[in-house]
């Protein structure tokens, strides 16, 4: 985090200092200066405090960050922003910042050092947002982008009212370009964070099904993400392909970059088809360019992530051909999105188990399906429920439950009470019972696959991230496993 004292946090969000000198006497040695007491770092939790760390006590779904405070402490952090004052043992006041509501006191402070970083030098804010594909969009932008300059992006899938603010605390000065990953819950997300951070240039990448259950439908989730397309000052990259996001090009105010697999998109692939491995190639016509581009992502709907992050680099200032030579070969560098491990015993495990929605889950199972028929070995699919989709949940369960049996998936094991309609769209499209199964605890499923799987099954894990599904993945992915491909470290909501 850039240096800031206490009195400056207390001052950017509007916060009242208490276990301080005021500035305007002597400084005693039971209470510091606020105004010398300089920050910097910033974090939520307390196993990560440090010399110089601000400690935020923000109130959660399962605990309380005012019962670290201590801890925090202990741990080095010097300063608390907490929702009401606290004392040590001793009955001494904490130094802290007190605010009404801690969570939208990380958004005014984040704003504030946005806005110091601008000061300081040139830097470029990408907003990234859509109902698939944030995470490894922005993970694919910041490979391309670290080459040209200083750049920050979030760690794991932080993307919301906290994951945002923390993101921000992690740049400097001399920052060239802030990634911030956009995720929403409902309407009006979009435009608090773009509030926050002022995006230059904002990516939309497509519109699904994800959380329509919170939002209302689906017209709903277009509102709602097109808040970024307004909202960008300097370039907004729409995609093409989707109708929707297309259809937020009226409510652009900043010029617009499309791209897509159509011919009439300024950012797009041509000539796909996909390896042996499943990783696509294509030639990638960028900037009136076209360079040959081979992704290290699996399944042919990861090219949108590719044109999108290409797009933007290209937004930002980085030449077609360094932007292209940097794809190639890219794989995820965030955990559980079409992860790939080779068991010893010849068993393929494609864990994509972090999130799903009606489109990506199809997208997947493509995956699949075509990678078994191309090597000629038996698919696997074990499908766990697609959370938050509201009322149409039971039907378009079903409706996936279709799409496996047309797709001639060898096996599929369906997880979970909530995923049953799955089961039973399958058995009605004409599955017979020894190709579709069903389990209703991850336990059972972990049997059922320990006595199932074959050597040669490529075997694919789907599902909501909070059904758990990745872990057994891990867990089955684990049993007779040679080093995998990819397994850096995920934390946060996609």
């Amino acid at each position: 985090m850039i240096p800031l004292s206490a009195a400056e946090i207390a001052a950017a969000v509007g916060g009242r200092l208490r276990g301080f000198d005021p500035p305007d006497i002597p400084q005693t040695t039971e209470a510091p200066d606020p105004r010398q007491l300089i920050l910097t770092h910033a974090d939520t939790d307390s196993r990560n405090m440090r010399t110089g760390s601000l400690f935020i006590a923000k109130p959660g779904e399962s605990t309380d960050g005012h019962r670290f405070i201590d801890s925090a402490l202990a741990a080095g952090a010097q300063l608390i922003l907490a929702e009401r004052e606290t004392q040590t043992p001793a009955g001494e006041p904490h130094p802290a910042v007190i605010v009404d509501d801690a969570v939208a006191a990380m958004g005014a402070l984040a704003a504030e050092i946005v806005a110091r970083i601008r000061r300081a030098s040139p830097t470029t804010v990408i907003g990234i947002t859509g109902s698939a594909g944030k995470t490894t969009t922005k993970d694919l932008l910041r490979a391309v982008l670290e080459p040209e300059g200083p750049t920050v992006a979030p760690q794991g899938s932080y993307n919301g009212e906290v994951g945002v603010p923390l993101t921000v605390f992690s740049a400097e000065l001399e920052t060239r370009y802030l990634i911030i990953e956009m995720g929403a819950d409902g309407p009006g997300n979009i435009e608090y964070l773009c509030r926050m951070v002022q995006p230059d240039i904002g990516v939309v990448l497509m519109v699904g099904t994800a959380h329509a259950g919170k939002f209302g439908g689906a017209q709903k989730i277009a509102q709602t993400k097109g808040e970024l397309a307004e909202l960008a000052t300097q370039h907004v990259i729409l995609n093409a392909d989707d109708a929707q996001v297309a259809g937020m090009a009226t409510r652009a105010t900043a010029a617009i970059t499309w791209f897509g697999e159509s011919a009439s998109a300024d950012v797009r692939a041509e000539n796909l088809t996909l390896d042996a491995a499943g990783h696509p190639n294509f030639t990638l016509s960028i900037g009136g360019e076209s360079h040959p581009v081979t992704s290290g992502l699996i399944g042919a709907h990861h090219v949108t992530n590719v044109l999108a992050a290409a797009a933007a680099a290209r937004a930002a200032g980085a030449a077609s051909s360094a932007v292209a030579q940097r794809l190639t070969g890219l794989g995820a560098s965030s955990r559980w999105r079409m992860e790939r491990t080779e068991r010893a015993d010849g068993v393929t495990i494609i864990n994509d188990a972090y999130n799903a929605n009606p489109e990506s889950m199809r997208e997947a199972l493509r995956t699949l399906a075509t990678l078994a028929r191309d090597s000629r070995r038996r698919s696997v699919a074990v499908l766990g429920p697609m959370l938050e989709l509201g009322e149409e949940s039971v039907w378009l369960h079903h409706q996936l439950g279709e799409t496996v049996v047309r797709l001639n998936i060898s096996q599929t094991l369906v997880v979970g009470q909530e995923a049953y309609g799955l089961y039973r769209g399958a058995i009605a499209e004409g599955s017979w019972a020894d190709e579709v199964h069903w389990a209703e605890t991850l336990e059972q499923a972990e049997d059922w696959l320990q006595a199932a799987l074959q050597p040669g099954d490529i075997v694919l894990f789907k599902a909501s991230n909070s059904a758990g599904l990745r872990l057994l993945g891990d867990k089955i992915a684990a049993g007779a496993a040679e080093t995998p491909r990819q397994r850096p470290l995920q934390e946060g909501t996609e």
